[in-house]
């Protein structure tokens, strides 16, 4: 009887996936998908550009799901916009014509560089409608997403990740995950990580006994980290094994992913990175922006809004929430001087610890470690402006009614989210605030990812 009932769920809960349909490609949407209609049910397809006629494999299509998914198979009426994928494991046409999906991590990688970035103009401007409230474009917003990282790659959005992160096949090959799957794809490049990264070679190891695989190569050209995250029980004696065979001089170590404990096996557990005019110190998984030129970008919008309306100056109070390592520590602590203050706030202790060492000579930094939300209640203060970078959930609501209630001069918000990013100014909005300023870069060329920073001020 058991036995009926799970097979029967399971059908029902796979319902038309694996089937085909030829579909009219709508508008992008958040997520790196696009929003098609079949039989009257929406359907989210990935691997289209706006406009064309394709025909998708069906990947999740339960009979009771408010929306199915789909991958494009075949194109039948092509964008002027589509180019040929760059990468053949992430390509679906391909992917799927040898009977699995493509990896993800390159779902933009069939559009050309520029209308990548006006679909995902698209999409911000999508949600700044949706989530705050915004009935037309805001002034203070050009409408367009800023390329980076010309000079280095030519335009052509490859070669820009200084991490990456890899999965493990069952037979201990190197691989990556297909999109919402917990199918392993072997992979032998990664065209969008640096060359430094794909100087090392991982696809030749044999990776038994690991689960995941980690990659920091600093764009300075110091020192790599090759992190290994080893399967339940695995002998240490193994991993310093797989150690021994990391080609060239990076360093290796081990790390658990629920503990954050890192356990050195060769050279350091951590990197050096150089960013406008600082050094930080990394360790293991800690946070830093992955594309080689994101620190200087990030660090000069932020900077230039806060400067141009005077709200960070010698003797300011000032705060970084969710401040990482510290890279805009480093710059505020620069600009209010000996006699201001600037409160470093960051969750993560092992992140923290390394915000302490690589600020450890600015004596008017106060480096704190715990959720944004308790140190505001600890340490209330009147600050001059705040610097604002969370994870890609936002900030949240409890969190945005403090920042309104502690009367900053000004906010610098830094996400890499749209959606959350424009529920959280809503959030703001609705306080009185104001969006004084705005700007969207392309630090995740061929993906559906952007950068945004904002510039909120309290209104009159």
């Amino acid at each position: 009887m058991t036995s009926r009932t799970s097979t029967a769920a399971q059908t029902a809960e796979a319902g038309h996936a694996g089937e085909e349909a030829v579909l009219d490609v709508g508008p992008v949407a958040h997520g790196g998908h696009c929003v098609a209609r079949h039989e009257g049910r929406v359907v989210f397809v990935r691997h289209a550009i706006p406009g064309e006629k394709v025909r998708v494999r069906l990947t999740e299509a339960g009979d009771d799901a408010k929306f199915w998914r789909a991958d494009v198979i075949e194109v039948l009426e092509a964008s002027p916009d589509r180019v040929e994928h760059f990468w053949r494991p992430a390509d679906s046409l391909r992917a799927w014509s040898h009977g699995h999906p493509p990896v993800g991590g390159a779902e933009f990688g069939h559009i050309t560089p520029d209308r990548q970035r006006s679909l995902k103009a698209d999409v911000l401007g999508e949600q700044l409608t949706r989530l705050a409230g915004f009935e037309q474009m805001p002034s203070v917003w050009t409408g367009g997403v800023e390329q980076v990282g010309e000079k280095h790659d030519g335009g052509t959005g490859l070669g820009w990740r200084t991490r990456a992160s890899f999965s493990v096949t069952p037979g201990g090959r190197l691989g990556m995950h297909a999109h919402r799957s917990d199918h392993i794809i072997p992979v032998r490049e990664m065209p969008l990580a640096s060359e430094a990264i794909n100087a090392l070679h991982l696809w030749e190891l044999d990776l038994q006994a690991v689960e995941r695989v980690e990659v920091a190569a600093p764009a300075n050209g110091s020192r790599p980290l090759v992190l290994l995250a080893p399967a339940p029980g695995t002998k240490e004696k193994r991993l310093r094994a797989i150690a021994a065979d990391v080609p060239g001089e990076a360093s290796v170590a081990a790390f658990d992913p629920l503990t954050g404990q890192v356990t050195q096996l060769r050279g350091r557990t951590w990197v050096q990175e150089s960013a406008v005019g600082h050094e930080y110190r990394v360790t293991g998984e800690g946070f830093w922006q992955i594309h080689r030129d994101a620190p200087g970008t990030l660090v000069g919008a932020v900077t230039e809004f806060l400067q141009g309306g005077d709200f960070i100056h010698p003797g300011a109070v000032v705060a970084d929430l969710y401040a990482g390592a510290g890279l805009f520590t480093a710059v505020l602590a620069d600009a209010v001087g000996e006699a201001g203050s600037v409160l470093s706030v960051e969750g993560a202790p092992g992140t923290s610890r390394d915000a302490r060492k690589n600020l450890h000579s600015a004596a008017q930094v106060e480096v704190v470690q715990g959720r944004v939300e308790r140190v505001l209640r600890q340490k209330p203060r009147n600050f001059d402006a705040l610097v604002l970078d969370p994870p890609r959930a936002g900030a949240g609501k409890a969190v945005v009614g403090q920042l309104v209630a502690s009367r900053p001069r000004a906010i610098a918000y830094v996400s890499c989210d749209p959606a959350s990013f424009a529920r959280d100014l809503g959030y703001f909005r609705r306080s009185g605030w104001e969006l004084a300023g705005l700007r969207a870069f392309d630090l995740y060329p061929h993906t559906h990812h952007l950068e945004t920073v904002a510039l909120l001020t309290p209104g009159p």
